[in-house]
């Protein structure tokens, strides 16, 4: 059985969109709506009332505090108890249609947690995640795997907690899949959106994770790298000012992260290394290429070039005998593969051969 957890927060009118797309689909599943502390409640019970009015199975929970991306815990521990699967939506995200259900039943026991193909309102994919780290407004979890592991980590607030759950859950000794079949949209409301917040959190949560994760002699090198990329997107988003304050307090807080750094071949796995190293093996094997040329480059590039360095093939501005993908993130990753459709995708999210013959 699979239930649905739906924080919320001053947003009454896409919640309500949510809870009527959901209905559409017909899941039959108990809903949880976590309100963090809305300024006008009122209208966020209003919005669960009128999907109580069709056919939902929709409860509503009222913190006294906005509590982040924990609310979902909150949410988790409130579904019955023969939930098996929580699906994990933002209150302006939801499913295509009910394809997550038969994508769940079929998945093996090691399987901790399915990312979804999150689509944009432009079409375009979610940006973001890795091949073993989900998008937290298209995923669903174990629950009872979930709980165990204490949930979203309250101090990151939003933003980021996904991959250091995800780390927890690989320590664990279980995999994280993405499945094509599991398709959320993303309407991406833009109300409560602050980049300087959003930059803020986003340079403090990965440094977080990186000094929670990683192995020691690769520590510093991807604390320079975190540090870097969000100073770029900071000033690319207009996010100086936020990014400077989460620099500052990363710096300060640094030190009393506790600290269970993975062994090379799970950080391997955690980074998306280990899968870039199988993919593009595989395909050096079948075309026997010496140079190549990246295309989009996104999400961990550091780890595709890594790659290509250790098969000693020469990345070049243009005209290689072969163009990679330069993006570790599957959604970024699908849409560049439709885009170039003879390039080499670095990692296999599922489908893709269904996306480059849709391109052609």
């Amino acid at each position: 059985m699979i239930g649905i957890v739906i924080p919320s927060r001053n947003r009454p009118v896409a919640l309500a969109e949510t809870l009527a797309r959901l209905d559409a689909c017909a899941l039959d599943a108990p809903i949880v709506v976590v309100d963090n502390a809305s300024e006008d409640p009122d209208a966020i019970r209003s919005s669960v009332d009128a999907a109580r009015s069709r056919t939902c199975d929709v409860s509503l929970i009222e913190l006294d505090h906005n509590a982040g991306a924990a609310s979902r815990t909150v949410g988790a521990r409130a579904l019955p108890a023969n939930v098996e699967w929580v699906v994990m939506l933002d209150d302006d995200s939801a499913p295509v249609d009910a394809g997550v259900v038969s994508v769940l039943d079929r998945q093996p026991r090691d399987v901790g947690a399915v990312s979804g193909d999150i689509f944009l309102s432009d079409a375009a994919r979610e940006h973001g995640g890795l091949p073993e780290v989900w998008v937290g407004c298209g995923v669903a979890v174990r629950r009872g795997l979930y709980l165990d592991l204490g949930g979203y980590d309250a101090s990151f607030g939003y933003y980021v907690e996904e991959y250091d759950l995800a780390a927890k859950m690989l320590l664990a000794g279980r995999r994280v899949v993405f499945d094509p079949g599991f398709a959320v949209r993303h309407r991406k409301v833009a109300a409560q959106r602050d980049m300087d917040l959003i930059c803020e959190r986003l340079v403090r949560n990965n440094g977080w994770v990186t000094r929670r994760y990683a192995p020691d002699d690769e520590l510093e090198r991807r604390l320079t790298e975190t540090t870097e990329r969000y100073r770029a997107i900071a000033e690319r988003e207009g996010g100086a000012a936020g990014y400077t304050r989460g620099r500052d307090e990363l710096e300060r807080t640094l030190a009393l992260q506790p600290r269970t750094p993975m062994d090379a071949d799970l950080w391997a796995r955690f980074t998306g290394l280990s899968h870039a190293r199988a993919a593009l093996g595989r395909a050096r094997a079948e075309r026997g290429f010496e140079t190549c040329a990246v295309v989009c480059p996104g999400k961990n590039l550091w780890a595709i070039r890594q790659v290509l360095g250790e098969m000693g093939v020469e990345v070049v501005a243009s005209a290689g005998d072969v163009t990679v993908i330069g993006t570790m993130s599957p959604g970024p990753m699908r849409d560049a593969a439709a885009r170039h459709p003879h390039a080499i995708a670095p990692w296999d999210s599922g489908a893709l051969g269904a996306d480059r013959v849709r391109a052609a």
